[in-house]
């Protein structure tokens, strides 16, 4: 199997919030920005693997700013990391004033997720090719959460069978 770039698989989607998309304050609902974030990693998941994908897990999400009805809200998404069936995706979360053209980091998160073939089952991934001294160390730090994941997902069904 072929290695496969971590700019080739690079997604960036951009949405204008609606008031559909925010309460009553004018504050955009955390869950719509987090299926917004799953959409966008799970585009750059298939662009890497070629084929569908299903969102394993998500990191702590932090909403470190609010996003606002009326702003833009771009979300930029790559590669950081890949198992034999799984991908840890980043996702970089923005929103833009289009009046002033501000824009703010409003949050950061990783995904988990797997390659699935026809019939719903984890299938290979290409390896991933790390260029760039930033991509070098995404893929490190990676590793790290992953085997820190790992870990805790042993123990979490430790804890539910002993349930």
């Amino acid at each position: 199997m072929k290695k496969k770039r971590v700019g080739d698989s690079i997604t960036v989607m951009s949405q204008v919030m609606m008031p559909t998309d925010a309460n009553n304050q004018g504050i955009v609902h955390g869950g719509n920005v987090l299926k917004l974030v799953d959409q966008t990693a799970g585009v750059c998941a298939m662009r890497h693997s070629e084929s569908m994908c299903v969102t394993a897990a998500i990191d702590s999400v932090h909403f470190i700013e609010p996003i606002k009805l009326g702003e833009l809200v771009t979300l930029k998404a790559s590669i950081n990391h890949v198992g034999n069936t799984s991908m840890e995706i980043g996702v970089k979360i923005e929103a833009e004033d289009l009046k002033t053209r501000k824009v703010r980091h409003t949050n950061s998160c990783y995904l988990i997720m797997v390659a699935i073939d026809n019939k719903g089952k984890p299938k290979k991934v290409p390896k991933l090719e790390c260029i760039t001294s930033e991509e070098k160390r995404r893929y490190e730090r990676a590793e790290k959460r992953r085997e820190k994941k790992l870990k805790e997902l042993k123990e979490l069904k430790k804890s539910l069978k002993d349930d």
